[in-house]
C-alpha cells in the first residue's frame, strides 16, 4: 500500500521554528495535512500554521513525555485524522558553535542524557503512539533527523552526536521490527544549515569554510534538507527502509 503526500497526516515534531518548520512547509506545499508539533515555541507555531493554511493545526508535547505524545497523537487522529507520517525532528536546547560545547573533560552525563531523552527517547514515544493505526493501516512513515558529523566528527559535539547516533540504530532496528506491517523508518541527516535558531551562533567563516568543501559549493539550506525528507515519505520511497541519506550538498560521502 502507498499513499501520496497529499493523502497523508504528518507529524512533525519541533515544527515551531528551523528546520521543522520547513519540513512542515514542504508537507503543506504537497498538500498533506500537518501537525505541528512544538514544546514551547507557540506563538512561532501558530504562526506557520496561519500561514500554511486550513491543513495545519498546532498541537503542544514534549516528545519526552510518553503520555503527553499518547495526547497529541490522539488531538491529531481527532482534529487531522490518523497519522500516517512522523517526522521526528525535535531537538532539545542546543547551539551549534563549537567554542562553546564541552570537552570531554568537561562533558557531564547529564548533558548526554539531556540530549538522549529528547532524540532517542521521544523517538521511542513517538513510534509506540503512532504505530497501531500505522498498523491497522499496514501503511506508515517514520522520519527520523541524524546529523552527517556521525560520520565526520570534526567539531566536539559529543552529546548532541553520540545520540544522534543512537537514534540511527533505533531507525534500523525499528525498520527491522515494522516492516511486516508496511510502516517504513528512515533517517534524513544534514550538515550545518544556513540558517537556523540552532546555528545562528556558528560564525561566517565556518559557513563559508564548510560550503568551499563541498562539490556543490554551498551550505545545505533548511528548505533543501526538507525537500529529501519528502521522498521517504512520498511513494517514490516505498521499498526503501532502515536508511540513512546524508544532505549536505557532498561534504560526507556515504
Amino acid at each position: 500500500m502507498t499513499l501520496a503526500i497529499s493523502e497523508q497526516t504528518v507529524i512533525i515534531t519541533g515544527a515551531g521554528r528551523g528546520l521543522g518548520a520547513a519540513i512542515a512547509a514542504a508537507f503543506a506545499r504537497e498538500g498533506a495535512k500537518v501537525a505541528i508539533n512544538y514544546r514551547n515555541s507557540r506563538i512561532e507555531a501558530e504562526a506557520l500554521a496561519a500561514s500554511l493554511g486550513d491543513r495545519a493545526r498546532t498541537f503542544q508535547a514534549d516528545v519526552r513525555d510518553s503520555e503527553a505524545v499518547k495526547r497529541m497523537v490522539a488531538e491529531v487522529k481527532d482534529t487531522l485524522g490518523a497519522p500516517t507520517t512522523v517526522v521526528h525532528n525535535a531537538l532539545t536546547d542546543f547551539s551549534f558553535n563549537g567554542d562553546a560545547r564541552s570537552k570531554l573533560d568537561q562533558m557531564t552525563w547529564g548533558e548526554m542524557t539531556s540530549q538522549l531523552d529528547t532524540a532517542v527517547k521521544g523517538a521511542l514515544n513517538l513510534i509506540q503512539a503512532a504505530r497501531p493505526d500505522m498498523a491497522t493501516a499496514g501503511f506508515g512513515r517514520i522520519i527520523t533527523i541524524g546529523t552527517n558529523l556521525f560520520q565526520n566528527p570534526v567539531v566536539p559535539y559529543h552529546d548532541y552526536t553520540a545520540a544522534k547516533g543512537a537514534l540511527l540504530s533505533l531507525t534500523r532496528t525499528a525498520a527491522a521490527e515494522l516492516g511486516p506491517s508496511g510502516i517504513t523508518v528512515n533517517m534524513v541527516s544534514g550538515g550545518l544549515l544556513r540558517a537556523t535558531e540552532a546555528s545562528s551562533a556558528t560564525p561566517d567563516a565556518v559557513f563559508d569554510l564548510i560550503a568551499a568543501n563541498t562539490p556543490l559549493r554551498q551550505v545545505t539550506t533548511p528548505e533543501e534538507m526538507a525537500d529529501a525528507v519528502l521522498f521517504f515519505a512520498s511513494p517514490w520511497a516505498r521499498a526503501v527502509t532502515g536508511q540513512n541519506l546524508i544532505v549536505d550538498g557532498g561534504l560526507v560521502f556515504g
